[in-house]
């Protein structure tokens, strides 16, 4: 207990906060965090070295973003804390993107609210129930002042939409509400025109291979899938499904490869974990015509020139 809350302490201390200007540019810049898990997630390494190495990994990330002056955007794709939505993991993630000066845009993830305040005798998640669930949500909004869990904003000529999974009770890991799905498909009948991206912690279905046991499998994609995928034909303006839940890193082929295009026409932006000492993020450059995505590797600090992708938007 000590020990979590030097590091929590570690993750304001080393950084101070800078003025945020953002650069004048052709383009807007949302950069992309996929499954923080703060302040580390000890299912992942019991190891304190290495713990203590992930944490640092965590702070150069933010650091890297604060220094960058053309982001207009932090998007975070869920799993904000590292394992059951304790107070505590609430209050260490609430304290490091204090300390983050750009905008910030976040939807949850199972770990932040799905599962009991313990873990189980094996180390595994047992699922809260409806109440548990209901109070983890409500955490999740209250610590971020966020008046819904799902929300929209604009960004140029972009609509972005924040897909959070509010469902108390199903048999899914995650699944929109019937009532998420009909605010999402009003929300998306009002802007016709304008190429949207949305953002959530789930990929689509059959964007990934079945590259480990989990990696598309009913609990690892974005559902009701059947009506996912209908909303998806009916609304041919969103060009980007962007997610994380899988933590799939940018040295797996899965990362940037052809299957992760639904349809030929969405394109779906896997975003690897942070809960690892490399740690890479996707930027998405919004242009008039085109969507440019960029990813950068933090340990290194280089962009990967070989996983640069475009998405062409006609207007």
């Amino acid at each position: 207990m000590l020990r979590e809350k030097i590091l929590a302490a570690l993750l304001f201390v080393l950084l101070i906060p800078l003025p945020f200007a953002h650069a004048q540019s052709d383009y807007q810049r949302i950069v992309v965090l996929g499954d923080p898990h703060l302040p580390f997630s000890t299912e992942r390494t019991s190891d304190p070295d290495k713990q203590n190495r992930i944490v640092a990994a965590k702070i150069k990330v933010r650091d890297d973003i604060n220094a960058w002056d053309d982001v207009a955007l932090v998007a975070v794709v869920g799993d904000i804390v590292a394992e059951t939505g304790i107070p505590r993991e609430y209050d260490t993630a609430k304290l490091y993107f204090s300390h983050l000066n750009k905008p910030l845009a976040l939807v949850n993830g199972n770990h932040d609210f799905a599962y009991t305040d313990i873990r189980g005798p094996n180390g595994n998640f047992p699922r809260g129930d409806a109440a548990s669930r209901r109070l983890k949500l409500q955490r999740f909004r209250d610590t971020f002042q966020m008046p819904a869990l799902s929300y929209t904003k604009t960004l140029g000529n972009y609509l972005l939409i924040f897909l959070s999974a509010e469902m108390e009770t199903s048999r899914y890991l995650l699944q929109y509400s019937p009532e998420q799905l009909r605010w999402l498909r009003d929300q998306l009948a009002r802007h016709p025109g304008q190429p949207t991206l949305i953002f959530t912690h789930p990929p689509l279905k059959d964007t990934l291979s079945h590259y480990n046991k989990h990696a598309n499998t009913p609990g690892f994609y974005a559902q009701p899938h059947e009506e996912v995928q209908q909303l998806l034909s009916d609304f041919p303006q969103i060009r980007l499904w962007v997610s994380g839940h899988t933590h799939t890193p940018a040295t797996n082929p899965d990362f940037a490869s052809p299957i992760n295009w639904h349809n030929e026409r969405v394109l779906n932006l896997h975003n690897a974990d942070m809960d690892r000492e490399t740690i890479w993020t996707n930027s998405i450059f919004l242009h008039d015509n085109e969507i440019v995505i960029k990813t950068f590797n933090h340990r290194t600090g280089e962009w990967m020139e070989n996983l640069e992708r475009v998405v062409t938007i006609s207007r």
